[in-house]
């Protein structure tokens, strides 16, 4: 358990640290001046070449490596020149909103694209097998963005049954004192049952628009894998023996495919938490996308390295996850 344990922090050392790597080398290679995002294009030479050894860019590349990573590693990612704020604080206010969005969504579409995935596998060539598949295939097929906006012309402007832009109405705005950063739970924990509801409903759209996408990838792979299963041998004599299809499917054939299903979850909710980008931008939500698309359009290199590195470090971490979950589901794969 102990040499287990130890590959995994010194694999995850390693992938961070290559993480570290890549952020210092695109914050080098970029064409923009960091002296010059500070300081502005008219500053004098000298108020120049002050902040350029200020920042340490007059040292050599090895040193400004190791000092950058002493930096990243004791919580310092700078100073956001949009904001004015410590990068790390501006983290810490937008990640939970996005956290928050990708987390319902990814549940709509375990919730929803596995059972169809299933169905669609147990009914092979059935119509109920082509609408499911002709979902999947929209899934890939339709732009985000435009799904986002078809969504707020109809279901926001139109029928009124969700809310719009924003984590909550303007009313409701700053009345709940930030615990977790998740508005359900603190709105819960405040016993605010009105400002739950009223988020809630501006999770909604935002949250089926994203549940779609990661339904329609994880109920074609569950129906590819569950395929393949149904038909092996162990399965054709399960039938034979008279099992019921019920339990044929889901005691026989799905529960071995358990194991990539975990890698395709895992894969899809960490596409939602740095990919909902659009998504942020067209619903006004104040999470890690809309920070990042800010940032680069300001040419602000701290924000946009920093974001890179918390979204870096979140695949790291649901990697592992399904690492530790391979190893309760199969023992073999300890």
């Amino acid at each position: 358990m102990a040499r287990s344990l130890a590959a995994v922090a010194a694999s995850v050392f390693a992938t961070f640290l290559g993480l570290l790597a890549i952020t210092f080398f695109i914050g080098r290679v970029v064409p923009i001046d960091p002296v010059i995002a500070v300081v502005g294009d008219r500053a004098p030479k000298d108020v120049y070449e002050a902040t350029r050894i200020a920042l340490g860019l007059d040292r050599p590349l090895v040193e400004q490596f190791a000092r950058y990573c002493l930096a990243v590693l004791s919580g310092d990612l700078g100073t956001s020149i949009s904001t004015g704020n410590r990068v790390v604080d501006d983290l810490r206010h937008v990640f939970p909103a996005t956290l928050e969005m990708a987390t319902i969504g990814i549940v709509i579409g375990v919730g929803l694209g596995v059972p169809m995935g299933v169905w669609a596998a147990a009914r092979q060539g059935s119509w109920i097998d082509q609408v499911i598949r002709v979902a999947g295939l929209l899934g890939y097929a339709v732009p985000a963005f435009w799904l986002g906006l078809v969504g707020l012309a109809v279901f926001y402007a139109r029928l009124k049954w969700v809310g719009g832009p924003g984590r909550l109405d303007i009313a409701y705005d700053g009345l709940i004192e930030p615990v977790t950063g998740l508005l359900l739970v603190d709105s819960l924990l405040a016993g605010e049952t009105e400002i739950f509801a009223n988020a809630l409903w501006h999770l909604a759209l935002p949250c089926s628009v994203l549940g779609f996408f990661s339904l329609a990838y994880i109920a074609r792979m569950t129906r590819s894998f569950l395929l393949d299963q149904l038909s092996q041998e162990f399965v054709v004599t399960a039938r034979v023996k008279g099992v019921p299809e019920w339990k044929v499917v889901w005691k026989h054939a799905f529960r071995p495919i358990l194991i990539p299903l975990v890698t395709v979850i895992g894969l899809s909710y960490a596409g939602l938490l740095e990919g909902s980008v659009m998504i942020e931008t067209i619903f006004s939500w104040p999470g890690i996308g809309n920070y990042l698309t800010t940032a680069l359009l300001n040419a602000d290199m701290n924000a946009v390295l920093g974001a890179t590195l918390v979204i870096g470090a979140v695949f790291i971490g649901i990697n592992k996850l399904s690492d530790i979950l391979y190893r309760v589901l199969d023992p073999r794969a300890a």
